[in-house]
């Protein structure tokens, strides 16, 4: 800790010099989804780039399909680990531009009063202001002590916010250059403003696009109901069947590899005070309706799941059309933890509907996404190190936790590069984050460049 004291105070000092640097690239409007800011995307790339070398790092702008990835090196002691820092410096749209407060792109210091200040501007929280305090963590130890505790390299990528349409290709093409002991992202929020968390684990996906179709046309339902198959019908009771009455899924095979979370974890989300009601009173619910007797952070932390996305066929325009559509359609989605498979998964939906089918109605899928859920183990050295150098910077400890949605590049991660992935961000929910008005609270920034020099001293150690 005494050879870490004189980094944190140069992340106190320089502070307001770190900011400035934000605010530079924040003003950059840098959305990848929109061909329009092409050449604003390469600038941040190229700002970023320059930046980097200023500390010493081998960093180039290289080139992919699609927008520029940002890869930088830096050496570390030697036997020192080696850790690969990932985030983003692309932006989303900032429609409708009438609802925001002030210019999304001139970032500004915001005082609410009673002690707190965010920062403001797109890609404050998503995920430049978060990407940025990998960067200022490194260039206090270059000042502080001349060099880093770890070997690092900074992967940026300029098209997560488009879906990351090079990403995958990328990492298979460098995949020897970018394999680390450890990557470390930084696209995940806290549990509260005084609460860092480590997201231990994300749930992964499969996704399937779904049509039934009976008759060669539509039909009259006076005509033909009653005698004709109605998709409409056939395909909503074989979703319905998805489910039995303990909310459990009935898919042959499902909760292979599905573990239970150990008791001191769930105790531990337990403690985090997270009900039924605080969770689902603000979107006007009250009751669970996953499998009985679970709590709603396991349900959507720790538990798969089967979704209905979206069902149409027929008419559902105005007024009254009787028709029995000739086909049917729906978007259902799996959100899969541990060690399910998402082929096998794939595979037992399609052999579920196929059973359930009449014998002169027929089906194809679309398939949408597959990708594995990625579980750290709670009690790893990594976690415990990262936990204890968090815990040391903010009020209260660390927490564990897990998250309900999927990261889709912490599983290539592990998948093409054969890494875990450390997920610790500074956000907090009310980031407005893809909305109007983003923002970042001020001690985000400054506490989140602390928390990255103590998980990196940690690391190095």
């Amino acid at each position: 800790m005494s050879d870490l004291a004189p980094v944190l105070a140069v992340i106190d000092a320089n502070l307001d010099q770190s900011l400035a640097r934000l605010f530079d690239l924040m003003r950059v409007p840098s959305i990848s989804a929109d061909p329009a800011f092409a050449k604003d995307v390469r600038r941040a790339a190229e700002w970023l780039v320059a930046d980097l070398k200023t500390i010493g790092f081998d960093a180039s702008v290289r080139e992919t399909p699609g927008h520029p990835m940002v890869v930088a090196h830096h050496a570390g002691p030697a036997g020192a680990p080696h850790v690969l820092c990932y985030g983003h410096y692309d932006v989303q749209p900032v429609d409708p531009l009438d609802l925001w407060e002030s210019d999304p792109f001139a970032p500004a210091i915001k005082d609410l009063g009673a002690g707190r200040k965010i920062i403001t501007g797109r890609g404050s929280s998503d995920d430049k202001g978060q990407l940025m305090l990998f960067v200022e963590a490194c260039r206090a130890f270059k000042q502080a002590q001349g060099t880093l505790p770890c070997a690092v390299t900074m992967l940026f990528e300029g098209e997560e916010e488009s879906g990351s349409p090079s990403l995958k290709a990328f990492l298979e093409a460098n995949a020897r250059e970018l394999k680390a002991d450890v990557a470390l992202i930084c696209d995940t929020g806290m549990w509260d403003r005084d609460t860092p968390a480590i997201t231990a684990g994300l749930r992964g996906l499969v996704g399937e696009e779904i049509t039934v179709r009976a008759a060669n046309r539509d039909l009259h339902s006076g005509e033909f109901g009653g005698a004709a198959a109605n998709p409409l019908h056939i395909l909503a009771k074989i979703l319905a069947d998805l489910h039995d009455e303990t909310g459990r899924v009935t898919l042959p095979g499902f909760y292979d590899g599905v573990e239970e979370t150990p008791p001191e974890v769930l105790k531990m989300w337990e403690d985090l005070d997270q009900t039924a009601e605080t969770f689902l009173g603000p979107i006007g619910l009250a009751v669970p309706s996953g499998e009985k007797d679970r709590s709603v952070l396991e349900l959507v932390w720790a538990r798969p799941t089967a979704e209905v996305n979206g069902f149409a066929g027929g008419y559902a325009g105005q007024g009254f059309k009787t028709v029995i559509a000739a086909e049917a359609h729906a978007k259902v989605s799996f959100r899969l933890v541990h060690r399910q498979d998402p082929a096998k998964i794939r595979a037992a939906f399609r052999d579920f509907i196929r059973a359930r089918l009449p014998a002169d109605c027929s089906v194809t899928f679309n398939p949408h996404g597959g990708s594995p859920a990625i579980q750290l183990d709670f009690h790893s050295p990594l976690v415990k190190k990262a936990k204890a150098a968090l815990t040391d910077e903010w009020p209260k400890p660390a927490a564990i936790i897990a998250a309900g949605g999927s990261i889709p590049v912490a599983g290539e991660f592990k998948e093409i590069l054969g890494m875990d992935s450390l997920l610790v961000g500074f956000g907090l929910p009310d980031d407005r984050i893809h909305s109007p008005n983003e923002k970042y609270d001020l001690s985000s920034f400054h506490k989140g460049q602390r928390s990255w020099a103590r998980i990196l001293a940690a690391l190095g150690a």
